[in-house]
């Protein structure tokens, strides 16, 4: 072990023995599981005693090139001798040892990302103390053989498969399929093998010295906040490295020893459907691993939950009674107590409960409206303690298709329901090829005996994952949900062959490629595609859905130009329009004959002739639009990309194109060599070409009044048109637009006898426009923020090309999270900052939104609150997450002034 500087702090924590160091507040400190196992302790419940390394310790390791800091060393001394005196046990002690598991527990929950060890402690000495001592030599050498496995694995690097074949290779000559099957003097065997493979592998024994064994095991862990499923789980939850992970020591307790013990997982409500019942998964005679590694079937808690699922073995209510009437009791406290469903882990050694885990409980969208609203209208909490209770990004899982009930099922194998929802694709066997596929754009299934914490990443390219083994907490189960992925687990009947690539069930054989669909309700597999229904936005979600419009104030738009977009963000709760692409439209095939001739024109009366073709168009779009939103603010954004994007860009396509209209071949492909930029991004769009050809935002501006007077003359409510000029860097631009925008706009009003509310605006997405923000506003009523191209063209990257590198910057922690995805609040923000208050210094009332893609971002939408904009804009299915997000972001405010 090597050691940094002295300092005074505290590294280590202890709990147990009805007392402890720290409490549920200090989850930043001891992470959850230590913060938690502190809190049940005072609460008085069975905990095993042990002690929790912080969370800074983990930060001073990775500061200080892997070292600890000098007096770590003593404490933990201390903290295991206290642990020594609770359990009346010595560590190392070869006639009365004590054994103890390291397991991580980061502030937030990392269901299987990162390590742990059980039955640390056991070498070839303390293991016939065990013996001796619980009068049971197979359970020890049960536990030693567990050890050796899991440690080598953790710590020194060694293949588990390496470990499992050992096993087979014994269960084969002993002709048993299951690990309880095996004596005393069989575990001996499998024992001695394991060490021989680790010498072999190694060079060196298996270390067999308990201090060695307990630093190797706390540097392991620590070490595996840095792994890549761990550093991937925190991108894709947006966990900042900089938390790290603190490190629990606890003693052991054994639900492997006999028919009297038991280990098991639970939560307090139904993860999936947010049902009051209790709920999860235990095994008799078994190590925690074993319920969620998917190498036994668990058994039911409750017997009701066994006669629903048709299972024979016994419950724990049933097996168990009594100490299952004192589990259901602490269960009911844990809950009352935190003021939510938990998760929670337990052990029965001997008849003796002892409590493990509490944490609140990873549950899908469903389950976390339903708990939510459940518990606000029980009094539990207050309506805006449910709204923050609800992870806004969760609300996706509730906006997609469900199979129709209606729709033929061709079930071809059936399993547990472990996280709902459906999803049709083709089979993969790996995770590797669901990355691959997915990424190129294929919807895939992943299909495994069983996944674990390195299919990480093919699990989330996936549309839905199906494992022959493992229940309900397994953690295919328990990754899926927290994913909103549904999943199908512990489908015994299929026999999966990887090397085939292919699975057979019920007589029927189903190759990588073939397409499935998985209901993660029903826990059923169904043969090819199937019909999906829309999803039903009302009971727990409406109500919720009320409540955080209650409480905030950011209004939300949609970015949407076509009518069904339109309709889909209405649906959703979108309180106008905050970015209409109108270059989308023109690109339709029934317009861009017109487009391409106004592009080839030689004079402004040739292009007006070829405008004209489109103005009708184009106002038909306006008026289904402004029809669909009833009086809502529409924001349209005239014509941004550069001309080139509408002509062809080979000389084969230009040949198809010319055929096809009629157009000049030569004369097309001259066009799109004139037109071609170096660097378009930055060339000529957006304003530039209003500048130059004034005509074409005239024929957009004369769509839009031409359409808003349609509508008005219908009697309809009238559309109130936000006109918005996209790439605006200078004043003088800006007063040009303005005065085309109010000249076109009067003469249509005067032709139509008609008076129609409408602003002008730009959309800020030039660090020159935000700092020179004051010259816009003279001209600008509103401004929308693009962040998209704010970001590419403040930091120099193109977000089109940025994939290729942008991972490496967040490994390596220069970004924390992709720019793209989430603003960056420093750079990007302050330019934003600046523009809101230099605008409202010139325009007080001007009106100020953002309409990027961090527009349904909630940690962008909290700063956009921050800042005091008025809207966010953003896709149509993000409308209820930025709702929700909205609400966060002003309770959270209002909390801080309080």
């Amino acid at each position: 072990m090597t050691t940094g500087t002295l300092t005074k702090t505290q590294w280590v924590y202890a709990f147990g023995g009805g007392g402890a160091d720290g409490d549920a507040s200090m989850k930043n400190l001891l992470g959850g599981k230590g913060a938690n196992l502190a809190e049940m302790s005072s609460l008085g419940l069975p905990v095993p005693p042990g002690f929790t390394i912080t969370t800074e310790c983990c930060t001073h390791y990775y500061s200080n090139e892997n070292s600890y800091p000098a007096e770590l060393e003593a404490q933990v001394l201390k903290g295991l001798a206290r642990v020594e005196e609770l359990t009346a046990k010595r560590f190392g002690d070869a006639s009365n040892p004590l054994l103890v598991s390291v397991r991580s527990g980061a502030r937030a929950s990392m269901p299987g990302m990162m390590d742990t060890v059980l039955n640390l402690g056991l070498n070839d000495e303390t293991v016939a103390g065990l013996a001796k001592l619980s009068g049971d030599r197979r359970f020890a050498f049960d536990s030693y053989r567990r050890f050796i496995q899991m440690y080598s694995n953790v710590v020194l690097g060694l293949d588990h498969h390496m470990f499992e074949e050992i096993l087979d290779e014994h269960k084969e000559r002993l002709d048993v399929t299951i690990d309880t099957a095996l004596s005393a003097e069989d575990w001996e065997r499998v024992v001695a093998d394991y060490k021989k493979a680790v010498e072999a592998e190694l060079g060196k024994p298996f270390p067999q010295e308990p201090q060695a064994q307990l630093w190797g095991a706390i540097s392991a862990v620590f070490a595996s906040w840095m792994n890549d499923r761990a550093k991937f789980y925190r991108r894709m939850h947006d966990i900042p490295e900089s938390w790290g992970t603190a490190v629990n020591v606890q003693s052991m307790v054994f639900g492997n020893m006999g028919d009297t013990s038991a280990t098991g997982v639970a939560f307090t409500r139904n993860p999936s459907t947010g049902d009051a019942r209790l709920y999860g998964e235990f095994l008799i005679n078994a190590q925690g691993e074993d319920v969620v590694a998917g190498i036994r079937t668990p058994q039911a808690l409750t017997r009701a939950a066994r006669e629903e699922m048709g299972e024979k073995a016994p419950s724990m209510e049933e097996a168990l009674p009594e100490v299952f009437t004192q589990f259901k009791s602490v269960v009911e406290t844990l809950e009352t107590h935190y003021r939510d469903m938990q998760d929670i882990e337990f052990t029965v050694e001997q008849g003796r409960l002892y409590m493990l885990q509490t944490r609140n409980g990873k549950r899908t969208a469903k389950a976390a409206l339903k708990i939510a609203v459940d518990l606000a209208e029980a009094g539990v909490i207050s309506k805006e303690e449910a709204v923050m209770r609800v992870e806004p990004g969760s609300l996706d899982q509730l906006l997609h298709p469900t199979i129709d009930p209606s729709s033929p099922r061709d079930v071809v194998a059936q399993g547990l329901p472990a996280s709902p929802g459906a999803a049709t694709g083709k089979i993969v066997f790996t995770a590797e090829e669901a990355e691959h596929q997915g990424s190129a754009g294929e919807a895939v299934i992943l299909v495994r005996d069983e996944t674990s914490p390195e299919d990480i990443r093919g699990m989330d390219a996936a549309r839905a994952i199906l494992t022959a083994r493992g229940g309900m907490t397994s953690h295919a189960a328990v990754v899926a949900r927290g994913m909103g992925r549904p999943c199908v687990s512990g489908a015994g009947e299929i026999q999966i062959d990887e090397k085939a690539g292919e699975f057979r069930v019920r007589g029927r054989v189903f190759k990588a490629g073939d397409i499935i669909t998985v209901d993660g309700a029903k826990g059923e597999v169904l043969a090819g595609a199937v019909k999906m229904i829309e999803p039903e936005l009302s009971g727990d979600f409406a109500t919720l859905m009320g409540w955080a419009d209650q409480a905030r104030r950011l209004k939300v738009r949609a970015n949407a130009e076509t009518p069904l977009d339109a309709k889909t963000a209405r649906q959703f709760g979108a309180e106008g329009i905050g970015l209409c692409r109108t270059e989308h439209m023109f690109f339709d095939e029934d317009r861009i004959a017109a487009v391409r001739e106004m592009i080839l024109a030689d004079d402004e009366q040739g292009r007006r002739t070829a405008l004209a073709k489109i103005l009708p168009m184009q106002r038909a779009d306006f008026v289904q639009l402004f029809t669909i939103m009833e009086g809502l603010p529409v924001t349209i954004r005239l014509l941004d990309p550069p001309l080139h994007e509408f002509l062809p860009h080979t000389e084969e396509d230009v040949k198809a194109v010319a055929e096809a209209t009629g157009l000049d071949a030569g004369k097309l492909w001259r066009r799109a060599k004139e037109l071609h930029e170096t660097n378009p991004m930055l060339g000529h769009r957006g304003c530039r070409l209003g500048v130059s050809y004034p005509e074409i935002y005239e024929m957009q501006v004369r769509a839009i009044f031409e359409a808003a007077c349609e509508i008005a003359a219908s009697g309809k409510a009238a559309p109130i048109p936000e006109i918005m000029h996209p790439l605006v860097a200078k004043g003088e631009e800006m007063r040009f637009l303005r005065q085309l925008t109010d000249r076109t706009a009067k003469e249509v009003l005067a032709e139509k006898g008609m008076q129609v509310d409408y602003m002008v605006g730009t959309m800020v997405e030039l660090p020159r426009a935000a700092i020179r923000a004051g010259d816009l506003a003279e001209y600008a009523e509103f401004f929308s923020f693009g962040t998209n191209d704010l970001t590419q063209t403040t930091f120099g990257i193109s977000r089109d090309d940025s994939g290729r590198f942008l991972n490496a910057y967040i490994d390596k922690g220069i970004f924390e999270k992709d720019p793209f995805v989430s603003l960056d609040q420093e750079g990007v923000g302050d330019l934003i900052r600046i523009a809101t208050e230099r605008g409202r210094a010139v325009r007080p009332n001007a009106k100020l939104g953002i309409c990027g893609e961090h527009g349904g971002d909630p940690a962008s939408i909290a700063f956009c609150e921050k800042v005091g904009l008025d809207y966010v804009s953003c896709s149509p299915y993000r409308v209820p997450i930025a709702r929700l997000a909205a609400a966060q972001a002003a309770i959270g405010e209002r909390e801080k002034d309080r």
